[in-house]
């Protein structure tokens, strides 16, 4: 196992990322506790909340009976659907708040998940542990090297791993990003969407690592929520990032898929 970090900064990273997910999660907790959300939901609730997150748990292949790490799990909803599924989930968090949240949301909807609180750059588990990893919108705020490394060897060989990540490809988007305020801007001091430079890391560690783009017109659903907008927006993507690919990388986000092997 790597050890834990000794370098002031990057123990202050971690820090800072903890108590603003940990302030976050407490937030919805009291939401939950106030009765003012349903920790059940059906698998459709979570798979297309973002046009990105069907296509990329696509990804994983077929997922029953495999034993599967989601990443940084946050509220637990995929977890959840992974568990439903037929899979062995384990999950993490940095978060405590959020890990509680993911075992509430889990025992909730009927499902066993392990669960544990953990940094992603220092993984508690054995080699070979995972047919495959699950991560949304975790690696930006991560150390890239540390997290290659710690990925590749905890997925067994011939796994792969998935994740959806903001991606900033689209100079118009990055300047709505720091000058414009819009719903759920807020964000840890140290993150930032990823760039094809960052994927050097990664590929390092996974020579076969994959990406697509998503939501380039449908990005207007992060400040618009009528489907006489959004459905049009969703069809012009698909096809203009069908007839040039290289488009991709004005989009929202972007789905890595990193195979191992």
């Amino acid at each position: 196992m790597i050890p834990k970090p000794k370098n002031p900064e990057t123990l202050e990273r971690i820090r800072s990322e903890q108590i603003f997910h940990d302030r976050q999660a407490g937030e919805r907790g009291e939401s939950f506790r106030a009765g003012r959300a349903d920790l059940r939901f059906d698998d459709a609730d979570y798979l297309d909340h973002e046009t990105w997150i069907r296509p990329a748990f696509a990804q994983l292949g077929e997922v029953r009976g495999k034993t599967i790490l989601d990443y940084g799990c946050g509220h637990g909803m995929a977890a959840v659907t992974l568990a439903r599924a037929g899979a062995r989930v384990r999950a993490f968090d940095l978060s405590p708040g959020y890990v509680a949240e993911a075992e509430w949301r889990a025992a909730v909807n009927g499902v066993s998940v392990e669960f544990r609180v953990a940094d992603a750059e220092h993984l508690p588990y054995a080699d070979a542990s995972f047919d495959a990893v699950w991560g949304n919108a975790i690696l930006h705020h991560l150390d890239l090297h540390r997290a290659g490394a710690e990925l590749h060897r905890v997925l067994k060989p011939g796994g792969v791993a998935v994740f959806c990540e903001p991606w900033g490809g689209n100079p118009l988007l990055n300047f709505a990003r720091r000058r414009l305020p819009y719903p759920g801007k807020e964000r840890t001091p140290d993150e930032r969407p990823l760039n094809r430079r960052d994927l050097a890391p990664l590929r390092a560690h996974f020579p076969k690592l994959h990406w697509r783009g998503h939501q380039m017109f449908g990005m207007i659903r992060r400040v618009a929520k009528s489907r006489w907008l959004l459905t049009p927006a969703d069809v012009v993507d698909r096809i203009a990032f069908g007839l040039c690919p290289t488009l991709e990388n004005l989009g929202r986000y972007v789905v890595l898929t990193l195979p191992k092997g």
